[in-house]
């Protein structure tokens, strides 16, 4: 394929855009109608609201019959006293105000065996002699166990019993956040 040099070649000249005549805005006369119409409705809404914040007005009177009128002398009340107190139609209102609940919780339960942490298991005594200072720097006591496995002799430390798990994760979760890890949870053996 031959070669082609685009940078000699140069640039295609640009077409000069197209002018279209401008449109003169139309100028069209002021609405005489519409705005007659807005000033009669506004002023319509604005009689409506003058009616409504009046009142009442005062009915066509009748002509007026003799009425003997006879005035009953009411005893004199309090202004500061308050009214009597309504009745309940309720019943359930007293019911629920001397109602005693009773509830049977059962009692929680003893965990059948303890748990222990471990947080290694090292092949050299001074390793882990190491983490048990680690972790008693933290204010926890460890043991190291000597266990004899296929591959050799192995120093587990390990911290507990607990008695409960919540126990063992309060002082995991306190050994991960000084930089402890990783300890597992297990049942005492």
């Amino acid at each position: 394929m031959a070669t082609r040099d685009y940078v000699k070649r140069g640039k295609t000249p640009r077409k000069a855009p197209r002018k279209s005549p401008k449109k003169q805005p139309v100028s069209r006369p002021f609405p005489i109608k519409w705005a007659i119409l807005a000033v009669i409705l506004t002023a319509g809404f604005a009689y409506g609201l003058f009616l409504l914040s009046k009142g009442d007005a005062p009915a066509p009177q009748k002509p007026a019959e003799k009425t003997v009128e006879v005035k009953k002398t009411e005893p004199k009340k309090d202004k500061n006293a308050l009214p009597p107190k309504p009745k309940e139609k309720w019943s359930y209102v007293e019911e629920l105000e001397n109602k005693k609940v009773e509830v049977e919780a059962p009692e929680p339960q003893a965990p059948g065996r303890p748990y222990l942490m471990q947080c290694g298991a090292y092949r050299s005594i001074e390793q882990a002699d190491s983490r048990k200072a680690m972790i008693a720097f933290q204010g926890l006591e460890s043991q190291i166990r000597t266990t004899q496995g296929e591959k050799g002799t192995w120093y587990r430390v390990i911290l507990g019993p607990y008695t409960h798990k919540r126990k063992a994760e309060r002082d995991r979760n306190m050994l991960r956040r000084a930089g402890i890890e990783p300890c597992a949870i297990w049942y005492w053996d």
